[in-house]
């Protein structure tokens, strides 16, 4: 049985906002993530645009850049409570860079998210090698395409 999840999807205004959040049906990304999580968790994702993107990264990374997906974990236990922040332009510039549909590449990037929101991560070669695996095992489970 999937883990319970109470999820908080969020929408800022994006450029083709109607083309996330056709990519993003609640069912689905809850869907996702249940699939990713080894116990209950509270988890809010949130679109965002580039500049609001660029500022968490650079405020809480110290990177000056826009990225894909940041994960703010909180707690692993006895919940897995954290925040996923997605960039919608940069999602959307690389799935078309790797002619993935929009879909496809949020459910990886959530997917991702939801492993680090786990203290799952892929600073070394090894732990990169292991969290790959796992991440196309459940996309596989859920669907689709190894992302790698």
């Amino acid at each position: 049985m999937l883990p319970e999840l109470t999820l908080s999807l969020q929408f800022s205004s994006v450029a083709k906002a109607e083309q996330h959040r056709a990519a993003l049906p609640r069912h689905r990304v809850k869907k996702w993530i249940r699939h990713a999580l080894q116990a209950d968790a509270e988890i809010t994702v949130r679109i965002v645009d580039s500049e609001e993107g660029q500022a968490l990264n650079r405020d809480y990374r110290k990177k000056d850049y826009a990225t894909n997906v940041l994960t703010f974990d909180y707690t692993q236990e006895p919940i897995v409570s954290a925040d996923l922040v997605l960039c919608a332009p940069v999602v959307a510039k690389e799935a078309k860079e790797q002619k993935k549909t929009l879909e496809a590449h949020y459910a990886h990037l959530i997917v991702h998210g939801t492993l680090h929101a786990q203290g799952w991560d892929h600073d070394e070669d090894e732990d990169a090698q292991v969290m790959e695996l796992r991440e196309s095992e459940i996309m596989a489970r859920l669907g689709f395409k190894n992302p790698y």
